[in-house]
């Protein structure tokens, strides 16, 4: 993937790392699209980054996710990358009364919005990049985090499907695998020991350098890399 000149929509840019993602890109010379819920952190971005557009979408509502391609299409033709970056982590356990409305929300917004809207972003000519935000955790499940994980497992292997069907394409597909960060996923505080998202993005842009599709970072670097025993001796280690 060029690193500049591209024109680039972020789903969840406004905060972790798709606003570390946004940060960089635009320090790269692109031009980025975020879209998020929430207006006031939209504006925030805006504020810092006075060249990023941003566009309200709720991506759990397909209808919000049909008016967000056709006003890319009738605005922004020339956008060539798709960053399907936006999720929700709820920590919880089967046992808890409103699990099954919980693991709703996430399938809707982990696994339904990426898929309908690379669909419908592979209508734009101009595509040239797709990119899926995954996890550490596809590979090695947190039990803490069951729906999250399996989510992340699902686009996992809808990554590598997608892939392969375009390889005779010019889109190109690329998967960020990030390990657990310092952001708010999840909730405020659960993730503050981990490493700064700063020093995830410039590891995987460094990578992108190097013509990878597959990018990861510190922990989640060994699960991508581990063999079946290993992910056993893993597991076993984050949920005892």
């Amino acid at each position: 993937m060029k690193l500049t000149n591209n024109k680039i929509l972020i789903t969840g840019g406004g905060s972790g790392i798709g606003l570390g993602l946004t940060e960089r890109f635009v320090k790269e010379g692109n031009t980025v699209i975020v879209c998020g819920r929430r207006e006031t952190a939209l504006q925030e971005v805006a504020d810092k980054f006075p060249g990023v557009i941003t566009q309200v979408c709720d991506l759990a509502i397909e209808a919000d996710r049909i008016n967000l391609f056709n006003w890319v299409a009738a605005n922004h033709p020339d956008l060539n990358v798709l960053v399907n970056n936006a999720g929700i982590q709820n920590w919880m356990n089967i046992t808890n009364d409103d699990f099954y409305d919980r693991t709703q929300s996430e399938i809707d917004i982990n696994i339904t919005a990426p898929i309908h809207l690379t669909k419908l972003f592979l209508k734009l000519k101009s595509l040239t990049t797709v990119m899926n935000v995954t996890s550490g955790l596809a590979f090695v499940p947190l039990s803490k985090v069951p729906v999250y994980s399996a989510t992340k497992a699902f686009m996992r292997s809808f990554t590598l499907s997608l892939r392969h069907q375009l390889k005779d394409t010019n889109v190109e597909v690329i998967e960020i695998i990030p390990p657990a960060l310092n952001t708010d996923l999840g909730g405020k505080g659960i993730h503050d020991g981990h490493p700064a998202v700063s020093e995830f993005i410039e590891s995987i842009f460094q990578q992108m350098k190097e013509g990878k599709n597959e990018l990861s970072f510190g922990f989640s670097e060994g699960r991508v890399n581990a063999n079946n025993e290993g992910i056993a001796e893993m597991f076993a280690r984050m949920n005892p």
